[in-house]
């Protein structure tokens, strides 16, 4: 039986600059930060309902790139706030390289308001509000 969302792993090219971004602008909880056996830096963050795990090797990473609307693939990651227009005029005036501005979800089912903007490796990041 399914008990939870775990975690989704992903590559960085510089973790002090990401422990930043996801930690001191959009609220993740630093749990774990240690040395791998191979000398790349892990890191756990909590995002609430689940973690995000980042490693930055030491040979470093290539910048991302977006998955083409045709390619099977992980598209953004999305974080769930109370206030979207206020995160996003935060993360503006931090200089986050803004994708898309705040406006009504495409799925008013699910979310009432959506922004997309870039973290430092060009991971596609969407802050997301639900309907109160």
């Amino acid at each position: 039986m399914l008990k939870s969302f775990e975690h989704v792993g992903m590559t960085v090219s510089n973790m002090d600059r990401a422990v930043t971004f996801y930690c001191d602008l959009l609220g993740l909880k630093l749990h774990l930060r240690k040395k791998t056996d191979d000398g790349a830096e892990l890191v756990f963050l909590d995002a609430g309902g689940g973690m995000l795990e980042i490693i930055a090797p030491t040979n470093g990473v290539k910048r991302a790139v977006d998955v083409p609307d045709d390619t099977a693939g992980l598209r953004h990651l999305t974080f769930l706030y109370e206030d979207v227009d206020r995160t996003f005029a935060k993360l503006e005036m931090a200089g986050v390289d803004v994708k898309e501005r705040p406006r009504f979800a495409y799925n008013p089912e699910v979310l009432q308001k959506v922004a997309f903007v870039r973290d430092p490796d060009g991971i596609i990041i969407e802050l997301a509000q639900r309907k109160t």
